[in-house]
Parts: C-alpha cells; sequence; structure tokens
C-alpha cells in the first residue's frame, strides 16, 4: 500500500460521497471491539494478495484502528526523525515508506467503503476523522526534525549512490514535504494547521450534502403515462425506486450527479423533462439544510490564504506547479483555444434540434417553442435517428453487461497483453453486487485481483471510479487489489442488466485505470499504480476506451442477449460513422464546468463571493469564459461540482489536458498496427508499469517517440479549425496548450 502520508494527503482532502442509507451495522454496537487482536486492520490479511476481510470486518473496528494507526504511525515518524544517526536513505526515505501499515490499511477500505457503500455510522466516522487524518498528516509533514533529514538527502541526491527511480523519490518527499508548508514559520504552521483541518471539515459537509441532495431532489412521477418514451426496464426501476420509498404505486426518478439526466434522452413529457432538469440544477442552492453555497466561499477563500501562504498568487497556481501543466497560463491557452470552436459547434446543434422541434410541432398543428436545456437529449437522440437512422435503444440488446466485461473489456486485455480472468466466490465481498476475479499474467501466474462492483445504489456515490486496496511495490512484495465501480441502474429480478453505448464506453474506461494499477511494476509505494500527476491519470484510461468499438473486440461481446445473434454490420457502421455527434454539446458541457474551476481558483481573496453571491458568480464567470450558451449548462453547476471540492481542485481541465495524450496515442497505436501483442508490450513497459517513478510526459514520450501535439484531439471532436505547424502541448513551464473522454460524475 501507499505509504500512509501519501494516503492521508490523499484520503483527508478528497471528497468521498456519503448517503444516509440502512446500515449493516449499527453504530453503537460492537462496543467492545478495542485495540486487540479482534481487529482486523490490526494484522496483515491473510487472504490471497491480503485482500480486505470484508467478513470481518465492522463500523466499529474503524475508529479502534485509526487511532491505534495514527499513534503507532506517529511513534514511527518520531523514532525516524529522532535518529541519532545521520540521515541515510535507508533510516529516512525507506523508513517512511515502509510505516503506518495499520493506518494505511484502515484508511484504503474505509474511504472506498464511504464512496461504495456507505450508511449513518460509516459517515459519522468520516466527519469525525477527516480533520483528525488532516492534523495527522501536518504533525508528519510539518515536523522540522523530519524535514531536516529529508532536506540533507535532497541536497546530495546525486551523490548517494542511487538509481533513477531512488533519487526521483528523494526529490519527491522533499516536494511534498516543501508543499505542505515545511519552510514556514512556526506562526505560519499553526495557522496552516487550522486552515487543513477546517478544510477537511468543509470538504467532508459538502461531500455528505451533495448526496443528501441527490436523494432528496428524485423527481415523483404520479402516473406511468407520464413516463411515455422510457424502456420496459427503467420503468421498472423507478417503479422499484419508488416503493424503496414507501411510495407504492408511483415512480421515482433518481437523479445522477452531472447537470444532464438521462431520462431526458427518452422522455416524451416536456413538462416532465423541464422538472427533473430544474431539480437536477437546484441542488446545493435551495436555501435548505443541504445547501452548499455557504461551503463554497469558505473553501475558496481558505484554499486562497493557504496559497498564499505558501507562496503562490492563487490556489491554482499552487495546485498546477505540481501538475503536467505547471502554470495557470497554459491550463487557460488550452481551454481558450478550445472554448470558441466548441461553443459554435454547440450552435450549430442547436439550429438542427431548433429545426426538429419546429417540424414537429408544425406537423402536430401546434406552436413551436424555443429550445431550452431539457429538451437538448431528446431531440438530439430524434437528430441522431434522422441523420444515422438508429437510436441508442437498438444498441442495448447487444450489451449485456457480464458479456461486455468478460467478452468486451477482458476480451481486449487478453488480445492485447496476454491477460486472462477468472471469476472467484470464496472471497467475501463488501455488498451482494460484487464479483471478484483474479487476473493472471501472459505467462499464467498470478497479476491481480480485480472487483467489480456495478450497479446504482442509495448508499453509493455518483459516478464511476476506480480504487486501490492493496499496492503492488517490489519494497512490500505486495501484488495490486483494484475495484472498478459504475453506476448502471439495476434491473428487476430476473431481468438483464442491458447497456447504453455510454455505459459499455465508461467499463473500458475504468478498466483503463484498472490496468494502470494492476501492471504496476515499481520499487517503492510513493510511486505505486496511478501515483501520478491529476493531469495525467486519466490518460491511459482513455487510451483503453478505443477498444470499445475496435471491430474484432465489438464482435467478440456485441450479441444479443437472447439470441447470440452479432451486431448487424449495419448498425455497427451507423455507430462509428455517428462519433462525433453531438460533441459541440459534449465539448461546451465540459469546458464550462472545467474553466468556472479555474475561475473559482484563480481568484483573489477579495474578489470571493459570499453564499449569496456564488451563483451571480458562477453566472459571470461562464458569461467571460465564453461558455454561457443557455441550451448547454455547465456539466456540473458549483453547489454539487464534487470533482473541484475534492482531488480535483483547480484540475477537472485535466480531463481535456489528458486526452490530448490519450488522441496522440490511439493514433499511434492505430499507425503500428491496432490491437497486437507487441503494440500491449510496449504500452504496458513504457508507461503502464511504470506508476510515477518517471516524469508522467517522458513515459508519453517514451512510448510515442514524440512531443504530444492537439491535431488529434482537434479532429477527434470536430473541432478541427485551423492550427499552427507548431501546435503542441510542449515541456512545462513553456506549455501553450495540452483527457477526457468523458469525465466520470
Amino acid at each position: 500500500m501507499k505509504h500512509p502520508l501519501a494516503l492521508a494527503l490523499a484520503v483527508a482532502l478528497t471528497t468521498s460521497l456519503a448517503a444516509c442509507a440502512q446500515s449493516d451495522a449499527n453504530p453503537q454496537a460492537d462496543t467492545a471491539v478495542t485495540a486487540d487482536s479482534s481487529n482486523p486492520f490490526f494484522t496483515e490479511s491473510q487472504l490471497p494478495l491480503h485482500y480486505p476481510r470484508f467478513d470481518q470486518i465492522k463500523d466499529s473496528h474503524f475508529g479502534p484502528a485509526f487511532d491505534r494507526g495514527m499513534a503507532e504511525h506517529l511513534k514511527e515518524v518520531e523514532a525516524i526523525a529522532n535518529n541519532s544517526e545521520p540521515a541515510t536513505f535507508e533510516n529516512t526515505i525507506i523508513a517512511l515508506e515502509k510505516s503506518g501499515d495499520i493506518l494505511s490499511r484502515t484508511a484504503s477500505v474505509f474511504f472506498s467503503l464511504v464512496g461504495a457503500d456507505t450508511n449513518d455510522a460509516r459517515k459519522a466516522l468520516q466527519a469525525e476523522y477527516a480533520p483528525k487524518l488532516s492534523a495527522h498528516r501536518d504533525a508528519i509533514s510539518l515536523n522540522p526534525e523530519l524535514f531536516e533529514r529529508i532536506e540533507s538527502l535532497y541536497e546530495r541526491r546525486n551523490e548517494l549512490g542511487l538509481d533513477a527511480q531512488g533519487v526521483r523519490l528523494v526529490e519527491r518527499y522533499h516536494t511534498d514535504f516543501v508543499r505542505a508548508g515545511a519552510k514556514l514559520s512556526d506562526a505560519d504552521k499553526a495557522r496552516l494547521k487550522e486552515i487543513n483541518g477546517e478544510l477537511a471539515k468543509l470538504g467532508t459537509t459538502f461531500s455528505q450534502n451533495v448526496l443528501a441532495e441527490v436523494n432528496d431532489s428524485a423527481v415523483v412521477v404520479d402516473t406511468v403515462e407520464e413516463l411515455a418514451g422510457l424502456s420496459e426496464q427503467a420503468i421498472t426501476a423507478a417503479a422499484e425506486a419508488a416503493k424503496e420509498r414507501g411510495l407504492d404505486g408511483e415512480y421515482v426518478i433518481a437523479l445522477q450527479n452531472t447537470t444532464g439526466q438521462p431520462p431526458n434522452t427518452y422522455l416524451e413529457d416536456r413538462a416532465l423533462r423541464e422538472r427533473i432538469h430544474k431539480a437536477s440544477v437546484a441542488r446545493g442552492s435551495r436555501a435548505n439544510k443541504w445547501d452548499n453555497t455557504g461551503i463554497v466561499s469558505d473553501v475558496v477563500k481558505l484554499r486562497i490564504e493557504k496559497a498564499k501562504m505558501l507562496g503562490y498568487p492563487t490556489y491554482a497556481a499552487y495546485v498546477l506547479a505540481d501538475e503536467t501543466a505547471q502554470t495557470p497560463e497554459a491550463v487557460n491557452a488550452m481551454l481558450n483555444q478550445l472554448a470558441p470552436a466548441a461553443v459554435a459547434n454547440a450552435k450549430a446543434e442547436a439550429a438542427k434540434l431548433q429545426a426538429m422541434i419546429d417540424k414537429e410541432q408544425a406537423a402536430k398543428g401546434e406552436p413551436s417553442f424555443k429550445l431550452e436545456p431539457w429538451d437538448w437529449a431528446y431531440y438530439a437522440e430524434k437528430v441522431r435517428q434522422a441523420e444515422y437512422n438508429f437510436d441508442e435503444n437498438q444498441l442495448k440488446p447487444y450489451f449485456e453487461m457480464k458479456n461486455v466485461l468478460e467478452n468486451g473489456v477482458f476480451y481486449a486485455a487478453n488480445q492485447l497483453y496476454g491477460l486472462s480472468f477468472k471469476q472467484r466466490t470464496d472471497l467475501p465481498v463488501y455488498h451482494e453486487d460484487v464479483t471478484v476475479y483474479d487476473v493472471f499474467d501472459k505467462d499464467g501466474s498470478q497479476q491481480a485481483i480485480f472487483i467489480f462492483d456495478p450497479y446504482q445504489r442509495a448508499s453509493k456515490r455518483g459516478g464511476a471510479w476506480m480504487n486501490s486496496y492493496v499496492d503492488q511495490s517490489e519494497l512490500t512484495g505486495n501484488l495490486p487489489v483494484v475495484a472498478n465501480h459504475q453506476n448502471i441502474p439495476k434491473p428487476a429480478d430476473g431481468k438483464p442488466t442491458l447497456l447504453t453505448w455510454d455505459e459499455v464506453t465508461t467499463m473500458f474506461h475504468e478498466f483503463g485505470h484498472a490496468l494502470h494499477g494492476l501492471f504496476s511494476d515499481v520499487k517503492y509505494p510513493y510511486f505505486s499504480g496511478t501515483a501520478v500527476p491529476r493531469d495525467f491519470v486519466e490518460f491511459p484510461s482513455q487510451v483503453n476506451e478505443m477498444w470499445a468499438d475496435w471491430p474484432s473486440v465489438l464482435a467478440n461481446y456485441a450479441k444479443h442477449h437472447e439470441t447470440g445473434e452479432p451486431m448487424p454490420q449495419e448498425l455497427l457502421d451507423k455507430v462509428l460513422a455517428s462519433a462525433q455527434f453531438n460533441q459541440g454539446f459534449a465539448t461546451t458541457e465540459y469546458l464550462g464546468a472545467a474553466m468556472l474551476d479555474q475561475s473559482w481558483h484563480q481568484l483573489a481573496l477579495e474578489d470571493v463571493p459570499e453564499a449569496a453571491g456564488v451563483m451571480d458568480f458562477e453566472a459571470r464567470a461562464l458569461a467571460a469564459n465564453g461558455t454561457d450558451f443557455a441550451p448547454v449548462p455547465p456539466r456540473y453547476k458549483t453547489p454539487y461540482f464534487s470533482h473541484i471540492m475534492g482531488g480535483y481542485a483547480a484540475g477537472y481541465y485535466a480531463y481535456i489536458w489528458s486526452e490530448v495524450l490519450d488522441a496522440n496515442t490511439v493514433q499511434w497505436i492505430k499507425d503500428n498496427g491496432g490491437l497486437t501483442r507487441e503494440n500491449g508490450d510496449h504500452f504496458r513497459s513504457a508507461l503502464l508499469s511504470q506508476g510515477g517513478s518517471k516524469d508522467a510526459l517522458q513515459l508519453f514520450r517514451d512510448f510515442t517517440g514524440h512531443e504530444p501535439r492537439i491535431e488529434p484531439l482537434l479532429v477527434r471532436r470536430g473541432l478541427n479549425a485551423p492550427v499552427a505547424d507548431d501546435a503542441a502541448v510542449p515541456d512545462a513551464p513553456k506549455a501553450t496548450k495540452p483527457d477526457a473522454t468523458k469525465p466520470s460524475n
């Protein structure tokens, strides 16, 4: 596992969404559990690859494990800091890498479960321990004796006889400590601790409010007639959701994290579409107990104060200095280059939708109406049918979930990398919906364990993500245990789980993250798996999306769930031909959110609005950024923009920045033969296995042999206006232009 300092940095400040859901462990139960051997976190799991003991873990174990884990970790750190021997790589850096086993085990499981299957007990623990973990992190990173040892090694790093990875490890420790405030005065350190603790509390409250609002804002529908246009499966799911709320005979449309809501693609009832959209965009700013506007204002102010204290003019400057982009100017240049073409394309698409509305209304002898945000998805699907003669519902019978996973995602990994997979049922799981697979390398040896958690539920955060329970490293001898999560609506018992095309590509995307974790082959836990800059981490996952519609892969899994017949070539051709359809909308809604993120985090302290002015500031920012096209609101509005209250603060641009690298890489793979073992082995050895052990852009160069260029992205998204011959994403800080196909929710 990653050393606990890095883990604490991640979990103490990362947004983990929680919900009020039924608990399988009463928070008052098992109070006898104390710091003794009955706590499964106190010793390493003896299950294969140290897979977590979900069958033994109770909510009441977490508090004692956190307490003991932090106490023991501090003792280990103090012993390192106060060692009378001169600092060496072994007695300082390696000792830190090996420290904090209990805390690492506890935090990795706890924060994974808070996202995947929370309950009242876990929500209370999250609120209690987020500031404690923040204080624990500060106690280590602001320890002057420890930093003195690290700095002495940093100054002599090229004289220590270390290999390149060892030198980089010293450099990264030094950077982390400096960025955490190690060089500040005692007074500033004290204030920084206060700021970090307050940010941890606010971040937890924000995340819990977001999920509470998702559940509270679900739209109740009285009659099945209002649901005309939805599939039988979707209507059944809405009825089941209503039953769970005690609303028998009614229907509940559950909301997703994003502004746009999937049912609006199909619902014929315009008034209901409007209700759903307005419920979505109002979340977090309704002046109720879950209103997040005040939290946003307070968080932005505290982040600015922290950045200034650490020597940066804005919080964006602080964040980006440690990313591949390096400067806000580089990010602004890239986003500003894309936005005008994206909005122009969206307006052209809107004209087509308006024409479709006018035509339909005239045919019915009724007055037309102006295109609104709640109309976009519905009429976009109609235009798609008219232009390409197919609709999304024609695809779903060919995308049964397990078949897509095993004969699509796993098949592509087998063809490209030689991996094989075997489901196992003997390992405990935290929820009945979870399945577990052994992953074997091309020589038959075990490579990893993979956990798959596909379904939406009230106890689960929105969106799709990957996380790691056990990280690979030579130092520990551990092999990876990684998990993928989605939010696919669960069908009624006995019904197949049929996926949309977006859910299919999301499955490939998230498995790209999993590959980044399970192929890790590094010495030190610090560099394991996805421990790379935020604006690089989405790159490998986006590359893996290319195999979703690769002909030989698609032919292997796109089969009718009842007949086994392959998807007709004619339908497949239409899917591929429509690849750029609606890209103006998709790019504009993404850029609206990405530029809004930068607007918040490039503010000066005196310009931060109070709670009452948060939504007005958002409107002004969208106008200033040129993305205020009313039919296309940002993918996330500020009060439910969980990314930027967590790990993507000032970093939501990372999806499109990484997509530049992705588009270049996809082009390279196609130019070099496509789905071949040779290409897979090269991608694995040059990039996926390296984790954070090398400079991120150097990994890209090692694979492709050239600097990243923006043209492949412009072509992919239909934004290929004339670009200068030298348009590229150069090495920061000279970067002027730089993931993402579709940001996870």
